[in-house]
């Protein structure tokens, strides 16, 4: 489906980042893989999807905080795999406090992983797709892109940021083969929603199912947590053919959540 191409996926050596950077390779598509984690760890999955799928994947890290970092990557990855098709911005962090007591540090870097380095990492590769005629930007935003939740006003805000840029890039590039998408994914049970367990289970006296329970029960309707692959399958999605005049909207996989 995806033969040919070449996917940039950020925060993609784990969790969510990796599910949907398997499933592009999956599917025919050279992937660029970006991240932080243990050198060797990532060597090997970067050698297991090339072998799995019989694609090229290659790792390039970058501090995607950084404006230039994240424009010098988006280059850097062109020239690596010859071009950019598919951008899947997915990398991000989370930290939970009331407004008033919000650290600055913590939003400052909340906004700049969260949101600047969607729009640095789309304002590189849009020159690229608009030279081919044909692009994927995929955003992967959240259901606090959509709705708000107490303790998060820097992701929720950001994430907000994520989904209104993403309806301004579909705008500027509609009709020119270049769509863009967000993904809006309710909880996922990666690293940063398994710290959120844990610090509920501390504050509730309640052992880690219980309180994973607990966390599914306020928000997702469903009572079971979205899967990495499933928005793994979601990104193959807006990247086919059959996505080609969906642009500008958002696609929610939150059992339910935003539909209260």
């Amino acid at each position: 489906m995806l033969t040919g191409k070449n996917a940039v996926v950020t925060g993609s050596t784990s969790g969510i980042g990796m599910a949907i950077a398997r499933e592009l390779a999956a599917n025919g598509a050279n992937v660029v893989l970006n991240g932080f984690g243990d050198p060797e760890a990532i060597e090997q999955e970067r050698l297991n999807i090339e072998l799995e799928f019989d694609v090229k994947a290659h790792f390039i890290e970058a501090d995607l905080s950084s404006p230039q970092a994240t424009r010098s990557f988006i280059e850097q990855a062109a020239k690596t795999v010859g071009s950019v098709d598919i951008l899947v911005n997915n990398a991000g962090i989370q930290h939970t406090d009331r407004i008033e007591n919000f650290p600055v540090e913590r939003w400052d870097a909340i906004i700049a992983l969260n949101l600047s380095a969607v729009f640095h990492g789309t304002a590189a590769a849009l020159p690229l797709m608009q030279k081919k005629g044909w692009g994927r930007i995929i955003n992967i935003a959240s259901a606090h892109g959509l709705v708000a939740s107490a303790n998060k006003s820097a992701y929720v805000a950001a994430k907000h940021g994520v989904v209104g840029l993403t309806k301004v890039t579909a705008l500027e590039n509609a009709g020119n083969g270049i769509t863009c998408n967000a993904i809006c994914p309710g909880w996922v049970r990666t690293a940063l929603v398994e710290k959120q367990i844990e610090a509920l289970a501390a504050k509730q006296g309640l052992d880690i199912e219980s309180a994973a329970k607990a966390l599914l029960a306020e928000k997702q309707p469903s009572l079971q947590f979205v899967t990495p692959r499933q928005l793994g399958g979601a990104a193959v999605f807006l990247a086919s053919e059959a996505a080609d005049q969906m642009t500008g909207t958002t696609l929610t996989l939150d059992g339910g959540w935003t539909a209260r």
